[in-house]
């Protein structure tokens, strides 16, 4: 932006990340809800920026949700990308990779528990455990910051109010979820959260006619779509005067 304004003032569209919540209610499938919430963060490695890294649990089926999330991030093969038996590859480079462990020791400071993961593997090589933190509060860094990395962030709700004031709660508006069975939940969700794309009972899912981008400091302009298309083209207006018109 800076440079277009110094420049010679080219639009521009910026997509920048995020910091997403998914929201479990009571009534989900916990094993598709753990599915779901645990392929939307670890997929990639963490490095995805609609991670799903703010994970909200109604208290009915918190504990339950804690358990498979964990169990499923214990089963994970974190090695050799080539390997067919490798879930996790290596992170990017070595500044990430450092970045996420310096997260990974603010979770610890500030009071998360750390459920699994936290740790680097082997000697060589970029590689960092899939990390889970609970009893997560809102103003703690790792639930503001965007990490970029393999580290998701447990917290517990009551109501549909609280969840959606608390998700809303963020810098960044580029993604979230909500996994429930019931329409009218659904429905108040996604028109009350502010981000770009809300996935219902599903997550990462992309099509090339469905605009992609975020609210907030996650950006604007939209990637996808006839959104996407618009931000290449100019509008004219051409009026042209009709001597001796009615209308005149």
């Amino acid at each position: 932006m800076v440079a277009a304004a110094t420049s010679n003032l080219k639009p521009v569209s910026l997509e920048l990340g995020g910091k997403s919540p998914l929201l479990i209610f009571d009534d989900a499938d916990v094993d598709e809800a753990a599915n779901i919430a645990f392929n939307g963060m670890f997929f990639n490695k963490g490095e995805i920026c609609v991670a799903s890294s703010r994970v909200y649990v109604q208290e009915g089926i918190y504990d339950k949700i804690v358990d498979k999330l964990v169990e499923k991030a214990k089963a994970l093969v974190v090695g050799d990308p080539f390997d067919p038996q490798v879930n996790q590859g290596p992170q990017t480079d070595k500044k990430q990779f450092e970045k996420i462990l310096s997260y990974i020791e603010h979770g610890k400071r500030e009071g998360a528990t750390l459920l699994t993961g936290g740790k680097h593997i082997g000697q060589k090589g970029y590689y960092i455990q899939p990390t889970i933190f609970a009893d997560v509060k809102d103003d703690m860094i790792v639930a503001k910051n965007e990490i970029f990395g393999p580290v998701m962030s447990l917290m517990k709700f009551k109501t549909m109010e609280e969840g959606i004031k608390r998700a809303n709660n963020t810098t960044y508006g580029l993604a979230a979820g909500v996994i429930t069975k019931d329409l009218n939940v659904a429905n108040t969700v996604s028109r009350s959260v502010r981000a770009g794309v809300v996935w219902i009972n599903c997550y990462t899912v992309f099509d090339m006619d469905c605009p992609y981008g975020g609210y907030k400091m996650s950006g604007f302009g939209r990637d996808y779509g006839l959104d996407a298309l618009n931000q290449y083209l100019q509008i004219k207006s051409v009026v042209t005067l009709i001597h001796d018109s009615p209308w005149h």
